[in-house]
């Protein structure tokens, strides 16, 4: 009995804690609305929410934002699974190895200083104005977060664990599996949620990059024609879009890492 009533106290609270989440958003709306409403700033500068809930309504009709959408989800996965997954290697390599450390950090550390938008140039030279120079801007992007949460993950593990696994006579391989990924698991899920937050800034630079298609294309097709409104309905949209991302990847935490007593802040 006592099970059901704690997973029903989970239950509450979480729908409490979505409840408290959307008293921001509601107040922000209802001012806006007020404010456009009462005539006080242009439409132009400012629409109203019902004016872009309209907008949004007949993007949606047309297929013209699904269509946006579907390439730019394409774009921002594509760059987030090459960053992603060149990060997590070298994040083992370096994190495992001191020799790939003395090798490979220094030049990870000076690249993790340049800005996106200062390759971005230099992208667009090498590879043009294609699909490939947009994955790559954005996986350059996504790449140094996850590489270095996996490198501070797996040189965090305790030490008494590695005096453990060596009385054990644990190999290579059962120390990453059974040792260093559980106990690095938690920075290495961090990364994760910093790089597709990046992979998804980083679209509406690639986008930029002279691109015909996109939700970043079509915000900024909206500018050029003053359609305020389907700024916002972008904005928005890549807004709902990244953060159900987030929280894909915090209920992946949750299911890992539900071994893991940590504070979780006070009422």
């Amino acid at each position: 009995m006592k099970q059901p009533i704690a997973s029903g106290k989970k239950a509450r609270k979480s729908t409490a804690a979505w409840g408290k989440g959307l008293v921001f958003p509601l107040v922000v709306i209802i001012i806006w609305q007020i404010v456009s409403s009462s005539g006080l700033v242009s439409v132009t500068v400012l629409p109203s929410p019902l004016q872009i809930v309209t907008t949004f309504y007949h993007l949606i009709i047309s297929g013209v934002l699904l269509e946006h959408l579907q390439i730019s989800i394409y774009r921002a996965a594509a760059g987030f699974l090459l960053g992603g997954s060149i990060a997590l290697i070298l994040g083992f390599l370096v994190g495992f190895s001191k020799q790939f450390e003395s090798y490979l950090d220094p030049t990870m550390q000076m690249l993790r200083t340049i800005p996106s938008l200062a390759v971005t140039p230099l992208f667009i030279l090498w590879f043009g104005f294609d699909e490939l120079s947009k994955i790559l801007l954005i996986a350059f992007a996504s790449f140094f977060p996850l590489y270095v949460n996996t490198y501070n993950g797996i040189r965090s593990v305790d030490m008494r664990l590695f005096e453990v696994a060596q009385v054990l006579e644990f190999n290579r391989w059962k120390k990453l599996t059974k040792l260093i990924l559980p106990s690095a698991l938690g920075h290495i899920l961090v990364g994760i949620r910093l790089s597709l937050g990046i992979a998804w800034l980083s679209l509406v630079v690639a986008e930029l990059m002279g691109s015909s298609s996109g939700v970043g294309y079509m915000i900024m097709d909206a500018r050029q024609f003053s359609q305020t409104d389907k700024v916002f309905v972008g904005i928005i949209i890549f807004g709902v879009v990244g953060k159900l991302t987030d929280s894909l990847v915090r209920l992946l935490e949750k299911k890992l890492l539900k071994w893991q007593t940590n504070f979780e802040g006070v009422e």
